[in-house]
């Protein structure tokens, strides 16, 4: 007895390891010019879990607890005091958190991604909520 077919069978969940297609990348360029050219620069990382002094540093309860993370410096920090040998802008976006978020809402995936990337960065960079939202409806 042959049961119907499911489009599922094949699927896996997005792996840290995979580069095609790279979510994090595909999603950061489709948003709008003018952000991408305010990151530049950032460097965007994907891991698992944030590690345990990230944990720490923001009271988290649960390593579930974070999507993503913004380390560097502001362009208001920036101007007003260059630093030499600083480490790049970074983003962290968190995979198995995001993962279990989008498993348990009503969004895409890629949306999902977005939404964090432009919220790490974008309240580092000064920008409003209103702005955000703005970039990230222009991503869509």
């Amino acid at each position: 007895m042959s049961g119907p077919k499911c489009g599922w069978n094949g699927v896996l969940a997005p792996s840290i390891a995979d580069p095609d297609p790279d979510l994090a990348q595909a999603a950061f360029a489709t948003l709008p010019e003018e952000f991408q050219r305010l990151c530049e620069g950032v460097v965007i990382r994907v891991e698992d879990f944030p590690d345990d002094e990230t944990l720490d540093a923001m009271n988290c309860e649960s390593e579930f607890d974070l999507l993503g993370l913004f380390r560097g410096r502001g362009r208001a920090q920036s101007a007003a005091s260059p630093m030499t040998g600083q480490f790049p802008n970074m983003v962290w976006l968190y995979r198995r958190p995001i993962l279990d978020f989008w498993a348990e809402h009503e969004e895409t995936l890629g949306a999902i991604v977005t939404h964090v990337l432009v919220h790490e960065i974008g309240h580092h960079f000064g920008l409003s909520d209103e702005d955000m939202r703005e970039i990230e409806q222009a991503a869509e």
